[in-house]
């Protein structure tokens, strides 16, 4: 599993639904460098289990990212058209109806492969003809991995989680907050630090005088 963390974060164009039913041929990750934070996160399939939780649960913080300057964007190997589908089907039936964050098409796979959360991988193998084909060992999906990128592109924190282990999306918040802190104040966040706690300068003096008074 390759740490993106400190490096550019890879770009991507591709098929996308946005604003919970148009669909864009062209969307790309870089249309956001220098303007806004992401917050990008690979689930495996549309049309599954703990899937719609997260994703729902996304929505319900999207007021609280746009406030932060965060753009979140979805991104699983389904089609545009399975996006689609999904976003229009009722939650009580299963779906993300309401959902307004663009969802990415990965039918390539080759997102989450840069990304590096592809849960498996293509091998090449020799059948009884002596023939070379194309195999593949694993989960041909994502796993569920998150990354934030600041707004020079750069990826500044990442968490991946087995599949059938759903993700924080309070942390993610979170995470978001403790970047824009130190990029306002200069102060590095220790452990369990909450927009509102106290952060520290990263010096010997600084960390004496945090560890003093908790």
């Amino acid at each position: 599993m390759a740490v993106l963390v400190g490096k550019p974060a890879p770009d991507f164009k591709a098929e996308a639904v946005v604003n919970g039913g148009e669909f864009v041929e062209d969307f790309s990750l870089s249309q956001y460098k220098g303007k806004k934070y992401v917050v990008l996160f690979f689930y495996p399939l549309d049309f599954t289990f703990v899937c719609p939780t997260e994703i729902l649960e996304f929505q319900n913080k999207l007021a609280e990212f746009e406030q932060l300057d965060v753009q979140v964007i979805g991104v699983s190997v389904d089609s545009k058209f399975s996006h689609w589908a999904w976003l229009n089907t009722p939650k009580n039936k299963g779906g993300i109806q309401g959902v307004t964050f663009p969802l990415v098409a990965d039918l390539t796979k080759t997102i989450a492969k840069n990304f590096d959360v592809l849960a498996g991988d293509y091998y090449s193998e020799i059948d009884d003809n002596d023939q070379e084909l194309l195999a593949y060992n694993g989960a041909p999906v994502a796993f569920r991995g998150t990354f934030l990128i600041d707004k020079q592109g750069v990826v500044r924190h990442q968490v991946v989680n087995d599949l059938p282990l759903g993700r924080n999306i309070d942390d993610t918040v979170r995470m978001v907050k403790a970047l824009r802190h130190l990029e306002k104040y200069g102060e590095v966040c220790p452990a369990n630090w909450d927009e509102g706690k106290d952060a520290m300068q990263a010096t010997a003096e600084g960390v004496a005088a945090y560890l003093a008074t908790h």
